[in-house]
């Protein structure tokens, strides 16, 4: 039945979790969408700072044209490339590398030749260094100034310098040029990673062609206007979301949807800005600006995933704050003790420490952990499924109970008039008030009359419609030329009518009209599976979802009749907003794992707040679906879910694979390097390779 409930669009899930849920008993009143709107405030994220000294991404989005730029530090703590200066350095990282590497290779060779004096070789050693390891000290004693001590360049800067002292000009150099070098490659593994979202990014056009007193004018995308008549030409994307005022074409959705098979569009239709007209020309009257439109919502919606951190990520995080300061104790116990009490060569046993403390970067655990999630982020997006961040992608990795809503997200959600029953027998008087009464709304019931009565060619003038309240979970009340129309569910109409004939299994949802409190009759829509709604619980099945349940405001017999089409493990109907929350709420007390909720994102937003991971269907310009759930399905289908839970194992797969990896291998190399196995040439590359083998692992994850 009628489930409406309006949502500001500005609100976000966690202000919904502190607002909606006290506020989930509706009780038939009115949801007063201003108010909240004014009330309600976007809530402010913040990067969370990385303990070791990793920077994280830093944007900084423009609002024309080529102005949205990125800003974007990666890499290790210590080398935050971002900053301006930094940036301007990295472009010489690779002229630096090489002459770097022809001044080692120089010296190596001198301090292989017997006749060589050491003060040239020193000499060379040390123009070496300062060509690839000048800014890594540089940046170690800032650090240290503001307090962060224990990160990356420290380590570096204190065994290369360490080796100096020890008379290890070559392996000085050696340690900080093969570490330069990881750094670059790593880089390029992340800018690879960042290309692969910047391909979903390129879906704002810089320029809109707007009529102006019938001449064509180009625009800003960020200046045109809400009702501006605009031409798109084929081979262009379109600028802001509209609707078709002329022309009939074919649109190419892939980069918002994931969907491969163009769209055809005509006269009528709403079109969503970043799509690709491949066909004639079109001209749309834009429906919203440029700031409001679907292609800005998901490239902000993308972008900002980053700030929501995954637990995996958290930890990482958490884990180099005291993993670092441990392993340079360590360090210093393995170069102090045995000298002082074991009477050992102090010069072989600091080399061992300085081992230790290259071996034990932490590297390949900052670097390779927070990139899987960016790709599983990444991968899910071009899979047409947005995800709000990484917190939420390790949470669809375990997700054990998929609860879903029925009207739009396991059906259809275009509904069909069948019949209608008019207790005076006028047919068409009765559509009229029904027509009347839903004119205002977008609930897909509202539609499935109004199209109805449009087909007879009639319309109704909204002129004449007025005191439009939408009631969650029961209706609608309107006037019409004076008269109060009411068209809801039998217990709305009952109360105001006392007596009502309810229909009973009609085969479909019944819409109950009364006018001036006294009962009309009724309409009965009928609704149907969407393609995809069996196969795609079926996947979920396989992969180990071990409940799929139905919650639902319509009648029990069309939701047990949908409930059996699709073989699921239970249902609840009739259940109003605040009723679908208390049954949502001992749905997930019993689950093991994560509960997903996967609703239309209007009426549901209550129990989207309260899931572990709230999912908003046919969300695809819904300010609301967009706002108040953690993941977004893109293209309407049940079987997105599944490719989501899947992307989701799988970065959360690899990730394990490199903390489990990287651990072992460090706290190998490092025995390895105390017990003297391992001298500086072997504890550098050990980490550089840890490092791209991890990095390497995590870009699998894009594919």
């Amino acid at each position: 039945m009628h489930n409406y409930c309006i949502i500001p669009a500005d609100i976000t899930k966690d202000t919904l979790n502190n607002n909606l849920k006290s506020e989930a008993s509706y009780d038939s009143k009115e949801y007063d969408m201003e108010k909240n709107k004014n009330d309600v405030e976007k809530e402010k994220h913040r990067n969370e700072e990385c303990g070791c000294g990793h920077c994280h991404d830093e944007h900084d989005h423009g609002k024309h044209g080529d102005e949205h730029g990125h800003s974007h530090s990666h890499g290790c703590p210590c080398c935050s490339h971002g900053d301006d200066d930094e940036e301007e350095e990295s472009k010489y990282i690779v002229p630096r590398l090489i002459a770097g590497a022809v001044i080692f290779v120089a010296a190596f060779v001198m301090s292989k030749i017997g006749t060589v004096p050491t003060w040239a070789v020193l000499a060379t050693s040390i123009v070496a260094y300062a060509i690839v390891g000048c800014d890594i000290v540089w940046k170690a004693a800032k650090n240290i100034i503001h307090g962060e001590v224990f990160d990356e360049c420290f380590l570096m800067s204190i065994s290369s310098l360490g080796a100096f002292a020890l008379g290890e000009y070559v392996e000085a150099v050696a340690v900080m040029l093969l570490y330069q070098f990881g750094e670059w490659l790593s880089d390029l593994a992340v800018d690879r990673s960042r290309d692969s979202i910047s391909s979903l990014m390129n879906i704002r056009p810089d320029t809109a062609h707007v009529v102006k007193d019938g001449e064509t004018v180009d625009l800003d995308p960020y200046e045109v206007k809400k009702g501006d008549i605009l031409v798109v030409k084929a081979g262009e994307r379109v600028p802001v979301d509209g609707i078709v005022h002329e022309g009939v074409s074919t649109l190419d959705l892939s980069s918002l949807t994931g969907e491969s098979v163009p769209a055809t569009v005509k006269a009528g239709d709403s079109i969503l800005s970043g799509s690709v007209n491949r066909d004639g020309v079109i001209y749309i009257e834009a429906s919203a600006t440029a700031e409001n439109s679907t292609a800005e919502k998901i490239m902000d919606l993308v972008e900002n995933a980053a700030e929501n951190k995954a637990k995996s990520e958290s930890f990482i995080t958490k884990f180099a704050r005291k993993y670092t300061p441990a392993v340079v104790i360590i360090a210093v116990l393995v170069a102090v003790i045995p000298p002082l009490f074991f009477r050992q060569p102090w010069s072989e046993w600091l080399i061992r420490g300085l081992v230790t403390l290259v071996i034990s970067c932490p590297c390949a655990l900052v670097i390779s952990v927070p990139l899987t999630f960016f790709g599983g982020l990444g991968k899910a997006s071009r899979s047409g499924i947005l995800i709000k961040g990484s917190n939420y992608l390790e949470a669809l990795a375990k997700v054990d109970t998929a609860v879903f809503d029925k009207t739009g997200t396991l059906t259809r959600g275009k509904f069909t008039l069948t019949d209608i029953t008019a207790e005076n027998g006028d047919k068409d008087a009765l559509l009229e008030l029904a027509a009347a009464a839903e004119v205002m709304s977008n609930h897909p019931i509202a539609i499935s009359v109004t199209e109805a009565y449009n087909k007879k060619g009639k319309f109704i003038d909204k002129n004449h419609v007025t005191e439009v309240k939408e009631i969650p979970g029961r209706g609608i009340k309107a006037t019409y030329n004076g008269t109060v129309i009411s068209a809801g569910n039998y217990e709305m109409i009952k109360e105001e009518c006392g007596k009502v004939n309810e229909v009973k299994n009609s085969g479909g949802t019944n819409l109950y009209i009364a006018a001036d409190g006294v009962y009309l009759g009724h309409l009965t829509v009928t609704d149907t599976l969407k393609p995809d709604s069996k196969a795609g619980i079926e996947r979920l099945r396989k992969l180990g979802v071990t409940r799929s349940i139905m919650l639902t405001g319509d009648r029990k017999e069309a939701a047990e009749k949908i409930s059996a089409e699709l073989g699921l493990d239970g249902f609840s109907a009739g259940l109003l907003p605040d009723g679908k929350l208390k049954e949502f709420n001992e749905i997930k007390k019993k689950s093991n794992g994560t509960t997903v909720f996967v609703g239309d994102g209007i009426n549901d937003s209550p129990v989207l707040a309260s899931a572990d991971v709230g999912i908003a269907m046919g969300g695809v310009g819904s300010d609301a679906a967009i706002e108040a759930s953690d993941i977004v399905l893109m293209t309407d289908e049940v079987s997105k879910l599944a490719d989501g839970i899947e992307i989701a194992r799988r970065t959360r797969r690899i990730v394990i694979e490199n903390i489990v990896f990287s651990l072992v291998v460090n706290v190998a190399f490092m025995v390895l390097g105390a017990m003297g196995y391992a001298d500086m040439w072997v504890a550098v590359l050990g980490d550089v390779g840890v490092m791209m083998l991890a990095v390497l692992n995590a870009l699998r994850i894009m594919k």
